[in-house]
Order: C-alpha cells, then structure tokens, then sequence
C-alpha cells in the first residue's frame, strides 16, 4: 500500500512552489508524483501536420518528487506523515500526528 495515492490533497514542502496546496492526478512509479497546477513548465514543442497539433511554448506540468510533497491534515491545517494500522485484517492510513484515519 502506498503513502501517497491519486485524489489525496497535499501540500508542497520544498522546491519553487513551496506552500502550494493541490490534488494528485496520477502517481508515477514509486517516487514521483503528478500534481495539478505544481511544477509547470514551459516547453517549446514543434508543429506536427500529421497530428494537428500547432507548434509554440505550451505549458505542462512535469512530475515532482514523492519527497518533497506531504499530505495536508484538515483537522490541523498542516502538513502531515502517514502511517499504518492493521484493523481486522485490512490495512489503513492513519495520520501520524493525531492517529486518525486518512480515508474516511
């Protein structure tokens, strides 16, 4: 099971977007994560006639490192460490700070 999943609400503790608080779109192998509106960049991409696409800057967001991202703690306002508890067999997230369940 992993720390950080798609949907989860989470804040940026290093890098140029510090403080930014976002979703996850999509988890990328086991230590990068794609996040929405973090870590955009610009790109200058070529036309290409065969696909239709226009040539110019576009801006797309590239995968940040799972280390520099931690989950945001509603209760607290703050950033967070997951943890484990095995309840009747079946493993959930728990916050570290205050033990409570991350997926209600």
């Amino acid at each position: 099971m992993k720390k950080i999943r798609k949907g989860d609400d989470i804040i940026v503790i290093a890098g140029k977007d510090k403080g930014k608080r976002a979703s996850v779109t999509s988890v990328i192998g086991s230590n990068k994560v794609l996040i929405q509106g973090v870590n955009i960049v610009k790109k200058h991409q070529k036309p290409n006639p065969s696909t239709g696409a226009s040539g110019g800057i576009v801006e797309i967001a590239k995968p940040i490192d799972i280390s520099n991202i931690a989950i945001f703690n509603f209760s607290t306002k703050k950033a967070d460490k997951i943890g484990f508890k095995v309840d009747n067999n079946q493993k959930k997230r728990i916050f570290r700070s205050s033990g409570e369940l991350v997926d209600n």
